[in-house]
């Protein structure tokens, strides 16, 4: 039996090389942002949730402001609608008025009956034209049905002015009582025609602008007759007087007359006077008003004043038309919108008014007065 040493025998069963330990990565030194220390952030679930709150909100800011952008747009665009249409009706009102005016002194003038005839049925195709014109307007929405009512005013002009021409076509110096009641009756028509546009017209329209909102936007009137008495069966029988007058190529009979009665310089009613030199102070407004009477025993029609300032070598005219005076009675006309010259100041001028003579005047010594002035500075 073999007897072995423990102390000898030894046991090595881990004969491997030591594990050296994994170095660890060395982490960067974070540098340092200037102004301090950086803030600690803020929770993760935070910062989408504070995103999408911006997000929102700027979303709403777009759509409150396109909807006011959109509200703005329609508010222009209806008013520019409203505004197109005023001025289309301004121009067929104006053009009528025009009209009206040159009927008037047609009617005063004194001419032939074929004459008087013709200018009727022109001026009853002019209208009915202005008719055309009316019904091409498209007015906006809820002035359509109040359009209609100007479209009926300028076909009751047409129609008037041509049945006018038709009555005086038939007139002969044996049915002028008939005629002229005639004259008056178709006459109506035009008178009508203003009641028409006015009432029916122009006050329903801007009374629809004032509900629908819209401002700075005016309906225009429109008259054709700017004196009833001027189509009245008086005027209508001075009318047929001077026809007959014109048409024979003799003058109207009976008492025909116009009288120049004074002349007053304004502001401040100074009087001038045919016999001393009067003092006239020059303002931005200055005017003249000429009073004249109807000297004869019917009514006349057309009388045309004349007014002549002449002021070194400047001369300066103007002209006014009284459309109708009763007789004896009396009309003041004004004259104004002066520019004197320089030479006019401190040297002696003079203001000539003249009255036109009417049909069948024989005295024309009062139709005439000259004053001399002397113009200074107010």
């Amino acid at each position: 039996m073999t007897t072995f040493d423990d102390e000898n025998i030894e046991f090595d069963f881990f004969d491997e090389p030591e594990t050296a330990e994994a170095p660890r990565p060395r982490r960067r030194a974070r540098r340092e942002r200037s102004g301090g220390p950086r803030p600690p952030a803020p929770p993760t679930g935070l910062v989408p949730l504070t995103r999408l709150v911006g997000l929102i909100a700027l979303a709403i800011a777009i759509v409150v402001a396109f909807v006011f952008w959109v509200g703005a747009c329609q508010g222009k665009s209806t008013h520019d609608q409203y505004a197109s249409y005023a001025t289309s009706v301004r121009t067929v009102a104006a053009s009528s008025n025009a009209l009206g005016r040159e009927f008037a002194s047609k009617l005063v003038a004194g001419t032939k009956q074929s004459d008087l005839e013709s200018s009727l049925q022109q001026y009853a195709q002019q209208e009915q034209q202005e008719y055309d014109q009316a019904q091409q307007i498209r007015p906006p929405g809820p002035l359509r049905q109040i359009h209609q009512q100007l479209v009926d005013a300028i076909e009751l002009r047409a129609k008037g002015l041509a049945a006018l021409g038709a009555v005086v076509a038939q007139w002969t110096p044996k049915n002028t009582s008939q005629t002229v009641d005639s004259l008056a009756s178709q006459a109506e028509l035009l008178t009508a025609s203003d009641v028409v546009w006015e009432q029916l017209y122009r006050i329903p329209a801007t009374q629809q602008l004032k509900t629908q909102g819209i401002t700075g936007v005016v309906i225009p009137g429109s008259t054709f007759v700017p004196n009833s008495e001027l189509v009245s069966a008086r005027s209508f029988g001075v009318l047929l007087n001077n026809l007959k007058g014109a048409s024979t190529g003799g003058t109207p009979s009976g008492l025909h007359g116009s009288a120049l009665v004074s002349v007053v310089a304004n502001p401040g009613a100074t009087a001038l006077s045919t016999s001393t030199a009067t003092t006239v102070k020059v303002s931005a407004d200055l005017s003249f008003a000429a009073t004249v009477e109807d000297s004869g025993n019917f009514q006349e029609n057309g009388v045309v004043v004349h007014l002549t300032i002449t002021a070194g070598s400047a001369t300066i005219k103007r002209t006014q038309t009284i459309q109708t005076i009763a007789a004896k009675a009396q009309q003041t006309v004004s004259f104004g919108n002066f520019n004197l010259p320089t030479a006019a100041f401190g040297n002696k001028a003079t203001v000539k008014v003249d009255v036109a003579p009417v049909p069948g005047e024989q005295n024309l010594a009062n139709n005439t007065a000259t004053y001399t002035v002397f113009f200074t500075l107010g």
